[in-house]
Parts: structure tokens; sequence; C-alpha cells
């Protein structure tokens, strides 16, 4: 038996979700969470083999529950469910630990199919993102990677994009203010912002929020 945890932050998406991996024999939905820091939490009491997880959760994104579910729960596999066809993103979630990466448009044909491959601790993605992370990645490699943000960059540009201030994002994350600042710093100098209301745009532009 596939015990699965769900998380996203609409319930009509858990509940349509929850029904789909429900009807499949050998799965069973062990717990759902509206959050990423309630995804967290949630992990680590059920300790489900298989998490379908939303990339753009709100309080703490997909990366960052990826990495500490990861980190504490290894035997958990991560399957990010998104409507986000970004190949940084791809990248950014492989690199927090997920194995799994399945887009929301695709999930009638390829759900059932990528739970099954987690539950076998096989990696799953799409056929036609797969092959534009591999064509990315040997483009890249050949040129050189592009300067872009670092996952926890990536976190606190979201974060402070959803009206949370420099110090609350400490504390969801877990580190002091000054770091904090100094992610801020070298997101917006990387990205060439230079207000808060700069990176509430570029964050929509780039859906890592919704509006």
């Amino acid at each position: 038996m596939t015990r699965i945890l769900i998380a996203d932050d609409h319930h009509v998406v858990r509940s349509g979700l929850r029904s789909v991996l429900e009807a499949q024999p050998g799965f069973e939905v062990v717990g759902e969470a509206a959050n990423g820091q309630e995804a967290v939490e949630a992990a680590l009491k059920v300790k489900p083999d298989v998490i379908v997880l939303d990339y753009a959760m709100p309080v703490r994104n997909g990366v960052e529950a990826t990495r500490e579910i990861r980190s504490r729960l290894p035997r958990t596999e991560v399957l990010i469910f998104t409507m986000h066809d970004s190949q940084d993103v791809i990248e950014d979630i492989l690199a927090a630990g997920a194995r799994g990466y399945l887009l929301k448009a695709d999930a009638n044909d390829h759900l059932i199919t990528a739970v099954q491959a987690l539950g076998r601790h096989e990696a799953y993605i799409s056929g036609k993102l797969s092959a534009n992370l591999l064509d990315t990645l040997l483009d890249r490699r050949k040129r050189g990677r592009r300067q872009i943000l670092t996952p926890r960059e990536r976190s606190v540009v979201q974060l402070i994009a959803e009206g949370n201030t420099n110090k609350s994002i400490g504390a969801m994350l877990g580190v002091s203010l000054k770091t904090i600042e100094t992610h801020r710093a070298a997101a917006m100098r990387k990205l060439g912002l230079h207000t808060t209301a700069d990176i509430v745009l570029y964050a929509v532009k780039n859906r890592m929020i919704e509006v």
C-alpha cells in the first residue's frame, strides 16, 4: 500500500486529487495540508511514502518544504504538482530532493503513473519536461549557467511578494533577520529590482504567486 499526503492551498484541488488517488487500488491518502508549513508538519506526523506537493504554496513554498521533508524523512518521495512549466523551478526542486515533477495540465494522463513510480523510489518527470530539461542542461553546460536566484533567494522573494516582513520571513525559515536581508539584497541585485513593489511585480510576472 502506497501512503500519500496531498498538499495544495486550494481545497477543490485537494478534493479532486483525493478522489482520483483513493480510487486507485494500492493507494491510501493519509493526510492533507493547505500550506508548506502544514505539509512539513503533516509529513513528520504521518510519514507518507509519497507527497503530492504544490510548488507555489503559501508560508513555505514547495522548494523549502521539500528540502526539510527530504532531510528529515529520506524515504518519503516528493512529487511537485504545479502549473509552473519552468526549467529554473525544475532544477530548484530537484536540487531540494524532489524526484518527481508533474504539470497540473498533465494530471489526467500522468498522475497515477507518477505516484506509482515514486512509490517504487523511481524518479518521474513527464516526457516533454524531461526532454526540455535535458536540452536546457546541455545548452547551459556549453554556455555556462546564467546568473539566477538560489532556491533560498527565490523563497525569500516569494514570501516578500506575499506581504511578509523580513522579520517574519526569518522566523518562518528559521534564520536570522540579517540573513534574510542578505538574501533579499542579493536577489534584488541579480534581478535589477529596487523596491518591494518591483519584487511583487517580478513574482507575479514569473508566476511565483497567484493574484
